[in-house]
């Protein structure tokens, strides 16, 4: 028999093939398993094609490695068949570990397969040598061959199957089986290459594939087959990593955005959008189920003042101590949402109207309780207005309008209540819409008109101006004072429109004073919080005056304390807007507020306006009288003129003249009246008793 040797760089190359090769198919079969439809249906074949071609390079560089005294060649056709046979048993092997359950059946059945084509590939392969004799074989080796082809296919689709997905260690374990795996199918390589023996006398046919640079060829290509195949996989679990990690990202910024869509941002409670959803499933639960369940409308009673007098942030942080609250109080299915501002719906489940009763008033008692918010003790109430399906409502929109009849009902009652609807209560309701209606309108129809009260130098005049006051002659209700219909011009943002007019027209009625004879009277204007608000305020006075050719010191724009407050530098920015034009600023109800006398000697004011309610109870309430005193003393320090308003009785006009009071205004004095009986008020009042006080001035100091 002829000598063999084995070229131990060959043998180590061969060994390195089948390790990358068994890679291949632990990640191939990690492919076809991630992926779906005809993405899955390429990973297969083209992951079998590399992975079969790898398994015949390791057998074929094996043959290669062995050196005998003469020259090899291979036959071409058998060549290419053994390297076609484990091609074919690679995609099997891929098909069989990704699609479906592997149980040992099947996985006998599989490796018996698998490696029936191994050990068919090799034989094939060995069979392609070209000499004569042929080779005479050991079936001993052949059947141990056969049996490790059997074992190692069975392993390998074992730990394919199991390493098709797994965790950040997937890529370690890979590997470890990889080199398991390659040395399996080495060792059944050389223990069939063991089973052959060559006759002394053999010769080659010098026909066919020369074996010396076909070594060489075949290394490079398989490994550069092998190499592309695995730089593609990575690439594709990189792009398909970072694409998932794309697709988390969306589908994380669709749950936020789901979360703004439907939830208020400032309590976190779900809004209208949600309510209206929710309120449409309980209908057609309790539809189906004869059930019953509650609608509360509630409102904050008070919010607005503590949002006036201490500003949006502290607003803000009890509107969501309030919704926490109201969450502890409620139990069972429940929506709690928002509406906007200090309105919120209850939507809960009862078994009878007295469970409604009980909640209710579990939230009006949990909110009477005081707020600590920013260092501050917060009181509000509030209002809940009930309406109980089926009863109240068959749909959504009438259950709200109802639940919003009776919570209204409640707040004309009292306030820190709750009642349950009852149709009476829509009359008032409709009431309220129609005049909400109406006031669309009245600007349009010319409904609106200025009252204008005049305004005297203490104690008795003359004359100094007027101040506008709005009224609204409503076609079938009448002369409307502000307070019907101011609060809905708030809070439907109609009074912005409105005040503009009211600013147009007391400069327009004043330059008809002007002309008639009268240019020394001024005119005083009240601004709403959401007018001073406004960016386009300036241009409006500015437009006001020059079409009417108003000089501006003769127009005086008068602001609450609490709205100045609300946001003290930017209501120092807008007021030095308009005093650099000319026109004088009042700070209005002085003394209702909460000033810091910091920003009241910043905000350049020309006077004070004290508010009427201590002027009224000046006889009741001694101690008002030293307020007023304090009141006056610091306008007169920060060189204020100061004004009274309310002034009603002589003993009012006599104590606020002692005190300094600069301007008397009031019904002791003169009563609002249109511009048409403006001429009937005198230009001194109460002349008399003027000069009693002068001449008594221990009556001033008693009164």
């Amino acid at each position: 028999m002829l000598v063999t040797s084995y070229d131990a760089m060959m043998v180590i190359i061969s060994v390195i093939v089948a390790m990358l090769a068994s890679f291949t198919a632990l990640d191939m079969a990690g492919r076809v398993a991630t992926s779906s439809g005809k993405a899955a249906l390429v990973w297969l074949i083209g992951g079998g094609f590399a992975m079969g071609v790898g398994i015949w390079a390791m057998h074929f560089i094996g043959m290669l490695s062995m050196t005998l005294p003469m020259v090899m060649s291979y036959d071409a056709s058998l060549t290419a068949i053994s390297m076609l046979i484990a091609i074919v048993a690679s995609i099997f092997a891929l098909w069989l570990v990704c699609y479906g359950e592997l149980p040992a059946l099947r996985l006998c059945g599989g490796a018996l397969v698998l490696g029936s084509g191994v050990v068919a590939m090799h034989y094939t392969g060995m069979a392609a040598l070209m000499f004569v004799p042929g080779i005479i074989w050991d079936w001993r080796w052949i059947a141990l061959s056969v049996v490790i082809a059997l074992v190692a296919s069975g392993a390998a689709l074992w730990l394919a199957f199991h390493l098709r997905t797994g965790n950040g260690r997937l890529t370690l374990m890979r590997i470890g089986a990889s080199v398991l795996m390659g040395c399996a199918i080495a060792g059944m390589h050389y223990t069939g290459m063991a089973a052959a023996s060559f006759p002394s006398h053999s010769h080659s046919t010098h026909m066919g594939v020369n074996g010396n640079w076909l070594a060489l060829l075949v290394t490079v290509v398989t490994i550069a087959i092998l190499g592309i195949t695995l730089l593609v996989s990575m690439l594709d679990a990189r792009l398909q990593a970072r694409t998932s990690l794309l697709a988390r990202s969306l589908a994380e910024a669709n749950r936020e955005l789901a979360q703004l869509a439907l939830h208020d941002n400032l309590t976190r409670l779900p809004n209208r959008i949600l309510l209206e959803d929710r309120l449409e499933q309980a209908i057609s639960k309790a539809s189906r189920e004869n059930s019953q369940f509650a609608l509360m409308f509630m409102d904050l009673d008070g919010f607005k003042a503590v949002n006036d007098a201490f500003g949006h942030h502290v607003g803000d942080n009890l509107l969501i101590a309030v919704s926490e609250r109201m969450a502890q109080q409620v139990e069972g299915h429940f929506t709690l949402a928002r509406m906007g501002g200090d309105e919120f719906v209850l939507l809960t489940e009862i078994d009878h109207p007295n469970d409604a009763a009980t909640i209710a008033d579990g939230l009006v008692k949990a909110i009477d309780r005081p707020f600590a918010v920013s260092r501050y003790e917060l009181v509000v109430s509030l209002s809940i207005g009930i309406a109980v399906f089926p009863g109240d409502g068959a749909d959504e929109r009438e259950l709200m309008f109802n639940a919003d009849a009776a919570m209204y009902h409640t707040k004309n009652n009292g306030r820190n209540g709750y009642n349950f609807f009852q149709p009476s209560m829509n009359i008032q309701v409709q009431s309220q819409l129609q005049l909400n209606n109406d006031l669309w309108q009245a600007l349009e129809h010319n409904e609106l008109r200025l009252f204008y009260q005049p305004k005297y130098c203490a104690p008795c005049g003359p004359i100094l101006g007027f101040e506008a006051l709005l009224r609204w002659q409503h076609p079938v209700r009448g002369l409307l004072s502000p307070d019907v219909f101011l609060p809905i011009a708030e809070k439907t943002g109609m009074i912005v429109n409105i005040g503009s007019w009211v600013i147009n027209e007391a400069c327009r009625q004043l330059r008809e004073w002007h002309d008639s004879g009268h240019p020394s009277w001024t005119v005083a204007v009240n601004l709403s919080a959401l007018q001073f608000e406004q960016n386009n305020l300036v241009q409006t006075v500015t437009a006001a005056l020059n079409r009417h050719g108003i000089p501006p010191e003769q127009l005086t724009l008068e602001v609450t304390e609490t709205t100045a407050m609300r946001d003290p530098d930017e209501s120092v920015r807008i007021l030095t807007e308009l005093t650099t034009l000319g026109v004088k600023a009042s700070i209005d109800d002085f003394g209702t507020g909460y000033s810091s006398l910091l920003y009241l000697k910043r905000l350049p004011a020309s006077e004070l306006k004290i508010d009427r309610a201590f002027v009224n109870e000046l006889e009741s309430k001694p101690e008002d009288a030293t307020i007023l005193s304090a009141i006056v003393a610091l306008a007169q320090s920060l060189n204020l003129k100061v004004v009274a308003e309310g002034v009603e009785t002589a003993e009012q006009q006599a104590f606020l003249t002692s005190l300094g009071c600069n301007t008397l205004q009031g019904y002791l004095l003169g009563k609002p009246l249109p511009p048409d009986r403006i001429g009937e008020l005198p230009d001194y009042v109460g002349e008399e008793q003027a000069a009693e006080m002068q001449a008594q001035p221990e009556l001033a100091a008693s009164a």
